[in-house]
């Protein structure tokens, strides 16, 4: 978008999830784009025109595969020092409880569910690795 530069693209996403920004851009939500700071109702027009057509509302993306989140999911648990196996339990049971959230793929919401389900069991203490002795 002409007139919009890394900064202020970060404070767009600063403002707005990517999913909000989508649909604003689809829906030709020039407000939402306004609330940001550094860019007024004009630039916010501008945005909505440069993008509409471009940005395809999340439901008509394809399916995210469950191979993508979950390694992404597993991989981050291992990164904050669980175990495969035990980082692996603790996504299906939260995948479990919520399902409907493993149908979008949404890594964040996947990770914070996970990491909910394993303060919850009290697992923390017993099911983290040792990291760097």
């Amino acid at each position: 978008v002409s007139g919009v530069g890394p900064r202020l693209a970060l404070a767009v996403l600063a403002v707005h999830a990517p999913d909000a920004i989508r649909v604003a851009a689809s829906s030709g939500d020039d407000k939402a784009f306004s609330k940001v700071p550094g860019i007024g109702p004009k630039g916010a027009r501008r945005i909505v025109l440069e993008l509409a057509g471009k940005l395809v509302p999340l439901e008509s993306k394809p399916g995210v595969s469950q191979q993508t989140w979950q390694g992404q999911v597993l991989t981050a648990m291992m990164g904050l020092g669980w175990s495969e196996k035990d980082a692996g339990a603790a996504i299906d049971a939260a995948v479990a409880e919520a399902p409907e959230i493993a149908e979008t793929g949404d890594v964040g919401q996947i990770l914070k569910l996970t990491l909910r389900r394993l303060g919850q069991d009290g697992a923390r203490s017993s099911t983290r690795t040792k990291v760097g002795s």
